[in-house]
């Protein structure tokens, strides 16, 4: 077994280890109430991120001649167009409706919680959207519609964030 200085010894280096662990902890601690400060403090609306994708959106725009293709292509169905518009519109009201009522007017910052239905339906609604501007566009650009939809789409949403 062990003799007296060696458990001595032993008692020392589990005493040092664990004033060691406690004061990485509680630095660890600062850490975090770092990461609280930063969580606080809001972000800024205008950033990189959103600046490219209305920019993209705005240059795919000019450049595929969106706005002329989508009124007199004769090549869209129109049938599949007009239920992506009606639930592309129910996605931008929903979105509206919480950006300008409930956190403008009504001052309600976590409307997901008051209002729990209405992320998962606007999801639904961008998502059947999407597929359905993609079948009714996919004659005029083939398989270059899925990613001129999607800039449009993240150009509309970054537009859209920068409001609320």
């Amino acid at each position: 077994m062990l003799n007296d200085s060696e458990l001595a010894t032993l008692r020392n280096r589990f005493k040092k280890d664990a004033e060691f662990l406690m004061q990485t902890t509680t630095a660890g601690d600062e850490d975090e109430k770092s990461q609280e400060e930063k969580d606080a403090k809001p972000l800024p609306r205008i950033n990189r991120h959103s600046v490219f994708w209305i920019v993209a959106s705005v240059g795919v725009t000019y450049y595929v001649d969106f706005l002329h293709n989508i009124m007199e292509n004769d090549d869209i169905k129109s049938w599949w167009f007009n239920v992506g518009l009606v639930l592309l519109g129910v996605c931008l009201s929903l979105a509206m409706f919480c950006i300008v009522y409930l956190e403008w007017f009504k001052g309600i910052q976590h409307y997901d919680q008051e209002y729990p239905a209405i992320p998962p339906i606007t999801t639904a609604a961008f998502i059947a959207a999407s597929c359905s501007l993609n079948m009714a566009l996919w004659p005029v650009w083939s398989f270059f519609t899925p990613l001129i939809l999607f800039t449009q789409f993240m150009g509309v949403v970054m537009f859209i964030s920068l409001l609320g």
